[in-house]
C-alpha cells in the first residue's frame, strides 16, 4: 500500500503540471484565433496555430517522457529491494547455520541437513550473481564459442532437468515433451541460457503441483516456434508485453510471494532478438496458465529446409 501511494504521488505532480500547461496553451490558442480572426489575415493565423499545436505536441511528449522516467525509477527500486532481499536471505540462513555449528553440539543427522541447506542457499546466490552478470555482458554471452548446429530436443531436456533439479522436482512428473526433430543454428550456451531461464520461471509460476508441457514445432518457413506452457495463474493481457522490460515485475516487494529479480525475461527477451527471433506471451485456451512461445530461425532434425 505504501509503495503504491509513493508511486501515485510521484505522477501526481508531473500529470499535474502537464496538463495545467496544457489547458493553458489551448487557453492561449483559443485567444489567439479570435484576436487574429478580427484584426489580422489568414497567414499569421494559420502560423499562431501551427506553432501553438506544436507547443501542445510537446508538452504531450514531454508527459510521456516524463511517466516512463517515474515508472523505469520505480521498477529499479522494485529491482534494489528484491535484489535486496535476495542478497540478504540466503546470507542470513547460511550465518544462522554457522553460529549453530560453532554454539552447540550437533547429531550428524543435523549436522547434514545443515550442510545440505547451506548448500542450498549457497546455489541460491551463485543463481542471483550470474543472473546480475548475464545482465551486464549480453552482447558477450558464448562469444567464446562459434555458432553450431543445436538439436532442440536434446538442449529442452538438459534445460528442463536443470530447472527441476534448481526447484527440486522430479523431471518425469513436472515436465511433458512433445518435440518434433529440430536444429537451431547458434551458440549452445545462448540458446541454454533463454530455454533454461522460460523452464525456470514455468516451473516457478505453475501451479501446485506444477504441470509444464513444452512443444516443438517446424514451419514451412525455416523457423521453429517453442512453446512452454504451465498450469499458473497466468500473465494478465495487459502485462503481457511489459514484463519483458528490464527490472519489471508486477506487483510490490512488500506482498510479491514469488522470489526473483525481474531480470529474467528480460535476459530471454534480449538474446532472442540477437538470433533474429521473437518471443512472446499468451493465455492457454480453456486452460489457466501461460504460453511462452519463442519463434527462431531453424530447421528440420533431418537437415530438410
Amino acid at each position: 500500500m505504501t509503495t503504491w501511494l509513493r508511486t501515485r504521488t510521484r505522477l501526481r505532480l508531473p500529470i499535474t503540471l502537464s496538463v495545467v500547461l496544457m489547458a493553458l496553451n489551448v487557453t492561449l490558442m483559443i485567444c489567439w484565433i479570435v484576436l487574429l480572426a478580427r484584426q489580422t489575415g489568414w497567414g499569421a493565423l494559420i502560423i499562431g496555430v501551427v506553432v501553438f499545436a506544436v507547443i501542445l505536441l510537446g508538452l504531450s511528449f514531454y508527459l510521456v517522457l516524463i511517466i516512463k522516467e517515474v515508472r523505469l525509477n520505480q521498477r529499479q527500486a522494485n529491482f534494489v529491494d528484491s535484489v535486496t532481499h535476495e542478497l540478504k536471505s540466503p546470507i542470513a540462513s547460511l550465518k544462522l547455520y554457522l553460529e549453530t555449528l560453532e554454539m552447540r553440539s550437533v547429531t550428524d543427522e543435523q549436522r547434514n541437513r545443515f550442510y545440505h541447506v547451506m548448500g542450498e542457499e549457497l546455489d541460491r546466490l551463485d543463481h542471483l550473481i550470474s543472473q546480475l552478470l548475464e545482465v551486464g555482458r549480453l552482447d558477450a554471452i558464448g562469444e567464446q564459442s562459434e555458432p553450431e548446429d543445436i538439436p532442440l530436443e536434446t538442449m529442452l531436456h538438459k534445460c528442463g532437468a536443470a530447472a527441476c533439479a534448481h526447484h527440486k522436482r522430479e523431471e518425469q512428473a513436472t515436465i511433458t515433451y512433445d518435440v518434433q526433430p529440430a536444429v537451431i543454428h547458434a551458440r549452445p550456451l545462448v540458446v541454454e541460457t533463454v530455454f533454461r531461464n522460460l523452464m525456470d520461471n514455468a516451473i516457478k509460476y505453475a501451479g501446485d503441483p506444477p504441470a509444464v508441457e513444452v512443444q516443438v514445432r517446424v514451419t514451412d518457413r525455416g523457423r521453429v516456434a517453442t512453446r512452454i506452457s504451465d498450469n499458473g495463474h497466468g500473465v494478465p493481457p495487459e502485462l503481457r508485453k511489459r514484463i519483458f522490460g528490464m527490472f519489471y515485475r508486477a506487483g510490490s516487494e512488500l506482498t510479491r510471494r514469488q522470489k526473483g529479480t525481474g531480470l529474467g525475461l528480460y535476459i530471454v527477451n534480449t538474446l532472442v532478438r540477437q538470433m533474429k527471433g521473437r518471443v512472446s506471451v499468451h493465455g492457454r485456451t480453456n486452460q489457466t496458465g501461460s504460453v511462452f512461445e519463442v519463434d527462431l530461425p531453424g530447421r528440420k532434425g533431418n537437415g530438410e529446409l
